[in-house]
């Protein structure tokens, strides 16, 4: 059984900085990419950034580019959003995703968290 434990998400002014985790367990996440999306209140859920097995390749929405960083440590089995220079567009649910293999496609995940809520006011 597959679980995807988000935290770190919580009340933040714009600007400010938050890092959310994502602790996988149920399988070993080495050859899994693993990703972030995000919902906001009447908006469709849609992709922020993602980060292949390796670590070797990251990939991000245009949107939060520059200021959000993916990461993640194989030996945790977590993967972390660091989020800098917050806007109150950024306010939404944040969730982990993992897609394992063959296809392993951060766009397309197999497994997601309960999300986390992140909040970003003026």
């Amino acid at each position: 059984q597959v679980q995807l434990v988000e935290s770190g998400g919580g009340l933040v002014q714009a600007g400010g900085s938050l890092r959310l985790s994502c602790a996988a367990s149920g399988r070993t996440f080495s050859s899994y990419a693993m990703a972030w999306f995000r919902q906001a209140p009447g908006k469709e859920r849609e992709f922020v950034a993602g980060i292949s097995w390796s670590g070797g390749s990251k990939y991000y929405a245009d949107s939060v580019k520059v200021r959000f960083t993916i990461s993640r440590d194989n030996a945790k089995n977590t993967v972390y959003l660091q989020m800098n220079s917050l806007k109150p567009e950024d306010t939404a649910v944040y969730y982990c995703t993992v897609a394992g293999p063959p296809r392993a496609s951060v766009y397309s995940p197999d497994y997601w968290g309960q999300g986390t809520q992140v909040t970003v006011s003026l």
